[in-house]
């Protein structure tokens, strides 16, 4: 099986995160077929083996891609488009686990290289607490010594043939926030009978939003008031994300939080309840081995493309945490759209070039 007949079966029959029990039995079906020695690992992942001929076979590298799809209905109309309703390859994740296959596929056939590959198909980026916070858990790598972990993500801000880098901080820690306000609701006309829970949470959101900044991201996407033209609720709720570039920043950030609602309780005699739940850390590329890979692209063809920070957020953070780490961008044109939509079609012809860059990086990085 070729990588886009790979990916085309994936995206027929997307899973949610943690539910990826069907996309985990295809995938180790394939990789038994190959002979690639394998286990389960964080529940719906995968966790594959090739060792080379040569070399400490405890020195490995870590390949990673995400498996998990989105729950949009797909409109893209392609033959291959999801079967499963409701749920869609929205974030290229089936062009991922695509490309690791094929350069699992090539290793395993060769094994003309030093140390060990380990080619992790990890369940659960799209969804909290994070599949590789779950992976970490078991361990696996403990026996090892890891000269990096790699991972990339499809970028449609960027053509085909095009990769992304940035060395060091990449990308944002994310944080949910959920508050609840709870005053005395009542008659909309008679201010003097209530504590106005949807005003005092309205002050909340401006001062919230006062913290953003380069460095920093808080919005609030929702607001709950269940009131109506004349009634003030009892109360009322929002929630939002948060994002920052550094574990010491993230962590005074949530103390500001913290203080602000305070100060919202005394201005308005109310109760807020502030429920901040922990996501996932900072991207933050090892940056001696991101030149190097960028220098490896230039010199395979490839057109290297300095990236900025970028506000979003990965699990693949957990990794960097602990390991050396390149995480990067594959270009799959603009005409794919935007991710996390239910027309997002990347370009197939990227398939060939994530998989030739991760290959020969794996190669560059272990026979160092």
């Amino acid at each position: 099986m070729d990588i886009k007949d790979f990916r085309h079966h994936l995206h027929c029959h997307p899973e949610l995160s943690f539910e990826e029990h069907q996309t985990a039995a295809f995938i180790s079906e394939r990789l038994s077929e190959m002979g690639v020695e394998y286990r389960p690992i964080a529940g719906t992942g995968i966790l594959a083996r090739i060792e080379g001929r040569r070399g400490n076979l405890e020195r490995c590298v870590v390949l990673r891609a995400d498996i998990d799809a989105l729950p949009i209905k797909e409109m893209t109309g392609v033959d291959y488009a999801s079967q499963s309703e409701g749920v869609m390859h929205a974030c290229g994740h089936d062009c991922h686990a695509a490309m690791l296959y094929g350069v699992v596929k090539r290793l395993q056939m060769e094994r003309d290289f030093e140390g060990t590959v380990l080619a992790l198909f990890q369940p659960g980026e799209e969804q909290f607490p994070g599949g590789a916070s779950l992976v970490l858990k078991e361990n696996p790598f403990d026996k090892y010594k890891v000269a990096a972990v790699i991972g990339q993500h499809v970028d449609a801000d960027m053509e085909v043939g095009e990769i992304g880098f940035c060395p060091g901080k990449f990308m944002a820690s994310t944080d949910e926030l959920h508050f609840t306000v709870e005053g005395v609701g009542g008659h909309a006309a008679m201010r003097c009978r209530i504590k106005d829970s949807v005003v005092a949470i309205a002050d909340l959101i401006m001062r919230l939003n006062a913290f953003n900044s380069d460095d920093c991201v808080v919005s609030i996407g929702k607001v709950v008031a269940e009131g109506a033209t004349n009634v003030i609720p009892d109360k009322t709720s929002c929630q939002g994300t948060m994002r920052t570039f550094s574990e010491k920043l993230r962590a005074r950030v949530k103390e500001m939080i913290v203080n602000v609602a305070e100060e919202i309780e005394y201005k308005y005699d109310v109760e807020v309840d502030v429920d901040i739940r922990h996501g996932y850390p900072c991207v933050e590329n090892n940056v001696q081995q991101t030149y190097e890979a960028m220098l490896l692209a230039e010199s395979r063809g490839f057109k290297v493309c300095d990236l900025d920070m970028r506000p979003t957020a990965e699990d693949f953070g957990y990794y960097t945490q602990i390991y050396p780490s390149v995480f990067y961008r594959l270009g799959v044109g603009q005409a794919a759209g935007r991710s996390h939509t239910a027309m997002f079609l990347p370009d197939e012809k990227a398939l060939d070039v994530g998989e030739e860059f991760m290959y020969q990086l794996a190669l560059s990085i272990l026979n160092k």
